[in-house]
């Protein structure tokens, strides 16, 4: 098998992967919400914990190639969880996100915190051509949510000057939810893609990387168990009179109502990837160029 053909089938098993966790048309159609949108303060929340007290193989990678201090483009930045706690070695920042009340949370905290802050409004790649390189790009919690893996990876590498730092969690983060659907709808959820898969995607094209598996602890994401509740029912598409049996099962699954968070949040094994940029300006350019001339 060449590697051609072999990257090719790893690309369309992951895209077939993540095709399987589209929720049955039925099942969709019976409420009049979207199970797919978290609430913005969640995202701050969990910034803001980040922030308080960075930690772990991502922010240290990051980190170290912000030595000396340079440039963040934060891809799929949320609330700027993981950017944002690299602002003593930060210059500017560019966050991209498809939602504008995300990116509202990301300048903010960036004011804050007296950084220059660029926000985009848009999906990876497809603005990527209006966005200017960085020093450093990261990338938390996004790949799950993109079907078309190669072009995504590309174009993150081709905007580093130094560094790009991917984050991920080993499974898929909705499988903490698998027992829950089928417990309400009988429904059997996939489990794929995971981490591996992503691993083998980037050996197969042949670039050079590093990689850490780790345990990113949880923390309070939710003040209250009924907040947790009404989420966790959005996301398994029940109607609002079905929330105290969501809480109720929650509990069951082993959700403290003192602390709420969500499943599987806590103790959750996660993959730090980092990989070199060969954005202009970067070693890895240096080279192609002076081996062009």
């Amino acid at each position: 098998m060449t590697s051609s053909k072999h990257q090719s089938e790893l690309l369309a098993r992951w895209r077939d992967d993540l095709a399987a966790w589209a929720i049955p048309e039925p099942i969709l159609a019976s409420v009049s919400e979207s199970p797919w949108v978290l609430p913005t303060a969640v995202f701050a929340r969990r910034t803001d914990r980040l922030s308080a007290r960075p930690s772990g193989p991502s922010f240290e990678q990051a980190f170290a190639a912000l030595d000396p201090p340079g440039s963040v483009l934060d891809v799929g930045a949320g609330a700027g969880a993981a950017s944002l706690p690299l602002r003593s070695r930060l210059t500017s920042l560019t966050a991209v996100d498809s939602s504008q009340a995300m990116l509202e949370q990301a300048a903010g905290r960036a004011a804050a915190a007296g950084l220059p802050a660029q926000c985009v409004l848009g999906t990876w790649p497809d603005v990527a051509a209006s966005v200017p390189a960085a020093d450093v790009v990261t990338c938390h919690h996004v790949l799950y949510n993109v079907p078309d893996l190669l072009p995504f990876l590309t174009a993150l590498t081709a905007h580093a000057r130094r560094l790009v730092v991917v984050e991920t969690t080993t499974v898929h983060p909705l499988t903490s939810l698998n027992e829950l659907w089928l417990k309400f709808h009988g429904l059997v959820r996939p489990k794929g893609p995971t981490s591996d898969d992503v691993l083998a995607i980037l050996n197969a094209s042949g670039l050079e990387f590093g990689s850490e598996l780790w345990r990113r602890p949880g923390g309070p994401d939710y003040p209250s168990m009924a907040e947790l509740a009404e989420v966790t029912r959005r996301r398994l598409c029940l109607p609002p009179e079905r929330a105290g049996d969501v809480a109720a099962a929650l509990v069951e699954a082993g959700v403290d109502p003192a602390r709420p968070q969500d499943l599987g949040s806590s103790g959750r094994d996660v993959l730090t990837i980092w990989w070199p940029g060969s954005a202009p300006g970067s070693a890895e350019a240096a080279q192609r160029e002076a081996h062009e001339n």
